[in-house]
């Protein structure tokens, strides 16, 4: 039901009224070469999509796409009040999803998300525009300063009630704003002059780092407790992000941000970091990108123009190295994680075709900026979008490197072996620049749509405005928690099923790793000039290529995985039937083993009958055995003794019946005469008759009580 859902709302997406009328803007404006933007993003079920010409987000209800009839002409925009004068480059959405950050190269511009309210929760009840107030941040530092570029900006990434904003600029600096203050910054953080005391230099010094390079991105990663040397304080464990810092010349610098200290080395610029094993070229001069995967440990991907992904794992100093430090002139210096290069990647940007004459592949020296994106869905995986298209990227090995940490094992030169056992998966989504002709077209809008009842789905928007929706089925997925049964002592024993279902998906990793492809084809797009078609030459260099990728990667590899499935169902075969013939047996034995349980019940109830007859003749036995001896026991002595003192007893209790009786037969014929015993003219008063009457009551209760004692003494010796 739900992949039928989603697949209702991707087709009718791209056929929606927003994006019919984007294509349009699109067809009338010059040509000219376009570059990469990120103009989409998602606020709640709604898609965003940023219209420049309006300055403002259109919102589609993607959830409103998925009925038996679409509504394909709904949706809502939000209009900025102060419209942007810059073009925008990017959208980005706040970690409490309350504003929208408007980046471009020349400014930024915030704008706050109105309320929702009414029956389908929409933005102001409904209204078809709502118009949103916009903050500009840094208005002053941009037009003060013609030259001045931004280069990267990220929302600050504590979800606290007030926002902050990061921004790096072309002055090799980067400034936190706060939407309370958008003129002044908060903090300010010089990326350059390393001679200055906010810098912590290395061992090895950088060279290039004092010749003017600049940094280009950054990203943070998830909160931890910074080292107790860089903190500034004693005993106290203080709590920063850290954000990792990259220059173009492939060095990674590293900051520790907490807007609520400042002491020590926190919001100081720390680097470069260390990487292993050490590269002559510093693994490229074209960086351009820097992701980090919130996994545990924090997973770097560094990214070049010329297409190259290294994956770094990011490694705290060991205390060895600390302590051996005191010949470096600041031991702060050797207290930096280090990254450990486990990995490094080569994308596919333009499609390598295969001439028609000689047979070989036609390299291509195509270049172009990378944007990194996480995915919502997986820590272990990240998307690429270029020029050329799109690249998902998914690392196989996190969890052996999660094992291999956890381990006692302290050499770590050996890290680089992890990876070698099995590579991460890279899939060639969208490519829009099939051919070497074919002009690049950027894309203009990435988003990754994780809710369940949508299903996991990636939009892509070209740079025609045109939507392309596909189901992220990758291989790689969230590791999941841990089961009970995986907690068990291991003294005990596996159960054979057990070992059998481990057996098969075992087996079901063996057919993933045969199907698994280093090549794909990925979803070609079409020239969007209509005059212009390519040569026929290229044209049948790129069949050919997708005839050899379909053949080597597809065909040869699901007839490998064919024959190995049909071994496998020989083998499973030749089980069943003799685990069919040993359930036979079982039951035989099942059918003998239930009539001899009959059997021994029937003896058990015969045999527990017999024990308590034989139990009741010795009692009789005994009693009669004690019953005829003749010299008494202790007990029966002393038996003896209470009769006799209950005999005596009873005499003084008799005579004393006696009394009592005599009294009573007196007082019951002074009563019947009417004549009193004395006669006196003493009058008594209320008082004294109260108290005699209840002293004749006590002495009653206590006759009655005696009278039945000696009524139970009388029993007690009857019997």
């Amino acid at each position: 039901m739900a992949s039928r859902c989603g697949q209702q709302w991707r087709d009718a997406l791209a056929n929606h009224v927003v994006f019919v009328r984007l294509r349009e803007q699109a067809g009338s404006r010059r040509p000219g070469r376009a570059l990469i933007r990120n103009l989409m993003l998602t606020l709640g079920d709604d898609l965003c999509v940023w219209d420049g010409e309006r300055a403002g987000l259109h919102c589609v209800s993607l959830k409103g796409l998925t009925g038996d009839e679409p509504e394909l002409s709904s949706y809502q925009t939000l209009l900025c009040i102060n419209a942007p004068l810059f073009e925008i480059q990017q959208v980005l959405l706040s970690p409490l999803q309350h504003h929208v950050a408007l980046v471009g190269t020349k400014g930024l511009m915030v704008l706050e998300v109105p309320k929702r309210w009414g029956k389908n929760s929409e933005f102001q009840g409904g209204e078809k525009t709502v118009n949103c107030r916009t903050i500009p941040i840094a208005e002053r530092l941009f037009t003060s300063s013609t030259s001045l570029t931004l280069k990267h900006a990220a929302w600050y990434p504590s979800e606290s009630p007030e926002p902050h904003l990061v921004l790096l600029t072309s002055d090799n600096s980067m400034r936190i704003y706060s939407l309370k203050d958008p003129l002044t910054p908060v903090k300010v953080i010089a990326l350059s002059e390393p001679e200055e005391e906010n810098t912590v230099l290395p061992k090895a010094r950088s060279y290039t780092a004092s010749l003017g390079e600049t940094a280009v991105a950054f990203d943070f990663g998830p909160l931890v407790a910074v080292p107790k040397n860089l903190g500034g304080q004693r005993g106290k464990e203080v709590m920063a992000y850290p954000a990792y810092i990259l220059y173009e010349n492939g060095e990674t610098f590293l900051v520790y941000i907490n807007l609520l200290q400042s002491m020590g080395n926190i919001g100081k610029l720390l680097g470069p970091l260390p990487m292993h094993p050490a590269a002559e070229d510093n693994y490229g001069y074209d960086a351009c990108a820097v992701l980090c995967l919130p996994c545990v440990p924090n997973i770097l991907v560094i990214a070049t123009e010329a297409g190259m992904l290294y994956h770094c794992v990011v490694l705290e100093a060991e205390e060895e190295e600390e302590q051996t430090s005191e010949k470096s002139w600041d031991q702060r210096s050797d207290s930096i994680p280090s990254l450990y290069v486990l990995e490094c990647v080569e994308l596919e940007l333009a499609l390598k075709v295969v001439s028609v004459e000689t047979e070989d592949t036609l390299e291509s020296d195509f270049s172009c900026p990378i944007r990194l994106h996480k995915d919502p869905v997986c820590s272990a995986r990240y998307h690429c979008t270029h020029e050329a298209g799109v690249h998902s990227v998914g690392l196989t090995w996190t969890n052996k490197l999660q094992k291999f940490l956890a381990s006692d094992e302290e050499d770590k030169d050996s890290l680089q072996e992890l990876s070698a056992e099995q590579k991460c998966l890279v899939e060639h989504i969208l490519c829009t620049k099939p051919l070497p002709c074919s002009q690049p077209s950027p894309v203009q809008g990435f988003w990754i749509v994780s809710d369940v009842s949508l299903g996991t789905t990636l939009i892509c928007i070209t740079n025609t405005f045109e939507c392309i929706t596909r189901p992220l089925l990758t291989t790689i997925r969230p590791a999941s928690p841990p089961l009970l049964c995986s907690q068990m002592d291991s003294g005990i024993k596996e159960s054979p099923l057990r070992i059998l279902a481990e057996s098969q998906e075992s087996f079901e990793k063996h057919i993933r790793g045969v199907l698994s492809r280093s090549t794909a084809n990925p979803a070609l797009l079409r020239a969007s000039d209509k005059d212009t078609s390519p040569p026929p030459e290229e044209c049948l260099q790129l069949l050919s290529r997708a005839t050899q990728v379909f053949r080597e990667e597809y065909i040869l590899k699901q007839d490998l995985a064919r024959e190995e499935i049909q071994r496998r169902v020989k083998f499973l075969t030749g089980q069943k039937t003799k685990q069919l013939e040993d359930l036979s047996n079982c039951r035989e034995e099942r059918k003998s083993l239930r009539e001899t349980a009959e059997r021994l019940a029937d003896k058990y109830e015969d045999a527990k009958e017999k024990q308590e007859d034989i139990m009741y003749r010795m009692k009789k036995v005994l009693r009669s055995f004690h019953s005829q001896l003749p010299v008494l026991s202790d007990s029966e002595r002393d038996m003896k003794k209470e009769l006799q003192m209950v005999n005596d007893q009873l005499e003084h209790l008799g005579t004393a019946i006696k009394q009592v009786k005599m009294k009573m037969e007196y007082q019951q014929k002074q009563m019947k005469n009417g004549k009193s015993p004395r006669k006196t003219s003493i009058a008594l008063s209320s008082f004294q008759r109260k108290c005699i009457q209840t002293f004749l009551k006590e002495e009653g209760e206590h006759i009655q009580a005696m009278v039945k004692q000696i009524n139970d003494i009388r029993t007690h010796v009857t019997f």
